[in-house]
């Protein structure tokens, strides 16, 4: 009896000392990481637990609200699950109407959208461009339209259509991941701009071709040419300078020799994107046609009254679990934004991003979170006024891991450092939140934000990889 007494007593205590190491092993890594010149001004936060006890392992600055860049997104997406349910998908409607009046050939169809993100998406098959247009042809055929003739109005009188979230950045909003999301999307509101360069450094860098509704003619090229390899530095903006029609502009730089550079860039005009693409598209080969559309107001619907109109079709969305998916792996913050919106459409019948955070806000409030731990203003971590709680995260984290959609959530979450984590970067402030399993079989559950460091990211990086790499 007294062997057992000793076997049980040694074993406890090989636990104790086994789980005191690892925080001990973090406060020694973590003290290096905050010493280290890079962090001088700085100001950091790491909290871990144990995940099946819930039990703290290491707690740094954990009630201090911090900006999170898009560790942001693991909020959004764990709410989206609990909020819409894995199985939810954003449904666009095509409507055939004739007024009795009208005696034209010309047929108004009328887009009714609640803010997909996926429309023209190539992540999803069912999304793309060509099975959209292949799908309206069918609609069109078996509905006695001519596709000559047609006119398009989109309606979405129960959405926001201010596209950008109030505090997002004058250099983010014009380029492909600053692109904002509205009643109706398309190509995830992005197109590429190609540029050519000359052999000399600092000489000027000309445009190609533009993928969208903004002609090259329309854009304006302050790209200067840089140093061999020095990657892609140009910035697209919506509009630059006093000069009058307000044009859009392209300045930094890129590489010297280049003769088909590609930047991608936002798009402020979705629908007339969609619109300019179905002309293009073979769908209205050899037809001489002229279109018209309309987004810049929410447009009323017609009534009943003289008047015939008629679904000719409906496209669905991918399912939730798939749009959560890339919208962590490849942290698109238009799906965030779309997201946020959505909340508000399906519990409150008008989609906008306050609405959409207060829901966001008040549904953790009701888990037991304080409220003030998440003070944010997007759905994607893009915007430099959020400041979240790493405390917060890895609540919001543990009780993702009860639910049962829990293995869809899990698999979206990228692998940096042999770890699954979530990164988050914007100007001066980097992040990584997940799940880790140690070799020797425990689990744990962490986020580790910086604000305000100096220098490379990439030296950051690293430094919070060794750190990270206690848990190991």
């Amino acid at each position: 009896m007294k062997k057992v007494f000793l076997f049980i007593g040694s074993w406890l205590l090989v636990t104790g000392s086994s789980a005191q190491t690892v925080t001990q092993k973090l406060q020694k890594a973590f003290q290096q990481f905050e010493n280290d010149s890079q962090l001088k001004h700085a100001i950091s936060s790491l909290y871990v637990i144990d995940a099946k006890t819930g039990q703290v392992v290491f707690d740094k600055n954990s009630q201090v609200g911090l900006a999170p860049a898009s560790t942001q997104k693991i909020i959004t997406g764990v709410t989206a699950f609990e909020l819409l349910g894995k199985d939810f998908k954003y449904k666009t409607e095509f409507w055939k109407y004739k007024f009795d009046e009208d005696k034209s050939d010309i047929t108004l169809i009328y887009l009714i959208a609640n803010g997909d993100p996926t429309l023209g998406s190539i992540r999803f098959e069912t999304s793309s461009p060509d099975n959209i247009y292949s799908n309206l042809k069918g609609a069109y055929r078996n509905n006695d339209i001519k596709i000559g003739n047609t006119e398009y109005r989109l309606l979405a009188p129960k959405l926001d259509w201010q596209k950008i979230p109030d505090g997002w950045i004058w250099e983010d909003i014009g380029n492909y991941y600053g692109a904002g999301a509205g009643p109706f999307n398309w190509k995830e509101n992005q197109s590429d701009v190609f540029l050519y360069s000359g052999e000399k450094e600092g000489g000027y860098v000309g445009i190609l071709s533009v993928d969208s509704s903004v002609g090259k003619g329309n854009l304006i090229s302050k790209v200067k040419a840089g140093a061999k390899n020095s990657g892609d530095n140009a910035y697209y903006y919506f509009s630059y300078g006093n000069h009058f029609p307000v044009y859009p502009v392209v300045k930094g730089t890129i590489p010297i020799g280049e003769k088909r550079f590609k930047i991608s860039a936002a798009v402020s005009h979705p629908f007339s994107y969609f619109i300019n693409d179905l002309k293009r598209n073979s769908l209205y080969k050899k037809e001489d046609i002229d279109f018209y559309s309309d987004e810049t107001y929410p447009i009323i619907p017609p009534g009943d009254k003289n008047v015939t109109k008629k679904k000719i079709y409906t496209h669905y969305s991918p399912s939730l679990d798939s749009i959560i998916y890339w919208f962590n792996k490849k942290s698109i913050n238009l799906y965030g934004e779309a997201l946020i919106k959505t909340f508000a459409y399906e519990k409150q019948g008008f989609g906008s991003t306050d609405s959409g955070v207060a829901i966001l806000k008040k549904f953790w409030k009701d888990k037991g979170l304080d409220e003030d731990e998440l003070n944010i203003y997007d759905g994607s971590g893009l915007s430099p006024l959020n400041r979240v709680t790493t405390h917060a995260q890895v609540e919001i984290l543990k009780y993702a891991r009860t639910k049962e959609w829990f293995p869809y959530f899990l698999k979206s979450l990228p692998d940096y450092n042999g770890m699954t984590m979530k990164s988050g970067t914007i100007s001066d402030v980097k992040g990584f939140c997940g799940y880790h399993k140690a070799k020797n079989g425990k689990e744990y559950i962490f986020s580790f934000l910086v604000n305000n460091y100096s220098g490379k990211t990439s030296g950051v990086v690293n430094k919070m990889y060794k750190v990270l790499d206690e848990l190991k």
